[in-house]
């Protein structure tokens, strides 16, 4: 293995292109058989520097889990357009999140398994995102309810009930889609709009399916 050659460039661009190579390795190899020195070369950094910069492996990896969830949070948010009807604000959303994954598989992969699966702190990290993604889908649900049907308060507990099932149902259908040779993002977001889109617009109008007697 030849030496690593570095040059000087500002701090903040050198940072960005150990967390490139960072996810890339933890994202495909796995937060365990990941290792500094594959996170180094592939940077093109010498593996010291890897460490001035982000002090340890735990570090490397929450800034890694860090700046995926705010840019998969920023790409959702910024596919969402408020003045839209809600179908068309779900569809937005989800194509802008089945997109990002898409392109960024390996981003995906930190946030939708690996931080999941080795504890604290990672997981309170990909937690948050979590959370502000429900909160999201729960505002969305809620507000189209106030504005569909004349009876427009649907139980708290019912609406985040609702949120917490479609952001699982998006999670599983991204890593299927990422792995699934053909299926583009706009399919896996119609996938999830005829999974879902029908049931939530019963509901919202005042038409829920009841449950046949005990």
């Amino acid at each position: 293995m030849g030496a690593v050659k570095t040059t000087r460039m500002p701090r903040a661009v050198r940072e960005q292109q150990m967390l490139d190579a960072a996810v890339r390795i933890f994202g495909r190899r796995g937060y365990m058989a990941a290792s500094m020195d594959e996170i180094a070369e592939l940077a093109g950094v010498s593996k010291p520097l890897v460490y001035l910069y982000l002090n340890s492996k735990e570090d490397l990896f929450s800034a890694c889990i860090r700046r995926e969830a705010i840019a998969l949070t920023e790409a959702v948010r910024a596919g969402v357009r408020p003045e839209l009807p809600a179908d068309r604000q779900l569809w937005e959303g989800l194509r802008a999140f089945f997109t990002h994954t898409a392109q960024h598989p390996d981003g995906w992969s930190v946030l939708h398994t690996q931080a999941r699966t080795h504890g604290e702190p990672f997981a309170a990290e990909v937690g948050e995102l979590r959370r502000e993604f429900v909160a999201f889908v729960t505002q969305l649900i809620a507000v189209t309810a106030r504005e569909a049907h004349r009876d427009p308060d649907l139980p708290e507990r019912e609406v985040s009930g609702l949120a917490e099932a479609l952001v699982g149902a998006a999670e599983s259908l991204a890593a299927w889609a990422n792995a699934t040779p053909g299926v583009t993002a706009r399919q896996a977001a119609a996938t999830l709009m005829n999974f879902a889109w029908a049931g939530l617009d019963n509901l919202m109008t005042g038409k829920p399916w009841t449950p046949p007697a005990a």
